[in-house]
């Protein structure tokens, strides 16, 4: 795929299916994601893969952090905090590995780092013609859920990117007028 089309018609893919992309497949796009810029080489990325089991066990990750959270939480709302991990044949857990008090990297700079890393894996599964979508929402944010996922200090979790094959058609892709976007000083 040319990197024009592939820049210009990504899009998100909220339905997915398929196998588990292939050990070539995954290596691209750990590759991909490993080329993110990374200010002082301190590679703050952390990635967990879930595939098969692993995807049930997340969703029970995700299950527990709802009930600390909202102990009330009726039986709908627990129930799709088993199954959201099922989307998709894959579910990456996109990390920041954060090195706190770097003399020359902030913080900032390596969540976005690991941000930037993510964007690297959703263009690579793009590029091999699956589909991907990156989810955040509470859980990614969930004490709970940070803690059994092996977070320590100020880790974070930057996003859930869920990939396979795409499933039904492709939404259309909004027009965008760059001048809404870019202030010029000339």
């Amino acid at each position: 795929m040319q990197a024009e089309a592939l820049l210009l018609n990504r899009n998100s893919h909220p339905k997915l299916s398929g196998d588990v992309p292939s050990a070539d497949t995954l290596e691209f796009i750990y590759q991909a994601a490993l080329r993110a810029p990374d200010h002082g080489c301190i590679r703050p990325w952390r990635f967990i893969e879930f595939t098969g089991a692993g995807r049930e066990r997340l969703g029970e990750i995700f299950y527990k952090g709802l009930m600390s959270r909202k102990p009330d939480a009726d039986e709908a709302q627990q129930n799709k905090m088993r199954i959201m991990t099922l989307r998709a044949p894959l579910v990456i857990a996109v990390i920041a590995k954060v090195t706190e008090d770097h003399p020359k990297v902030p913080v900032v700079e390596q969540v976005l780092s690991a941000g930037a890393a993510a964007q690297n894996m959703m263009l690579a599964a793009h590029a091999k013609g699956l589909g991907a979508i990156w989810r955040t929402g509470d859980v990614a944010f969930d004490p709970v859920v940070n803690h059994e996922l092996g977070l320590e200090g100020e880790d974070q979790i930057v996003g859930f990117l869920y990939i396979g094959d795409v499933e039904g058609r492709n939404k259309p892709l909004p027009e965008h007028n760059t001048d809404d976007f870019v202030e010029r000083w000339v």
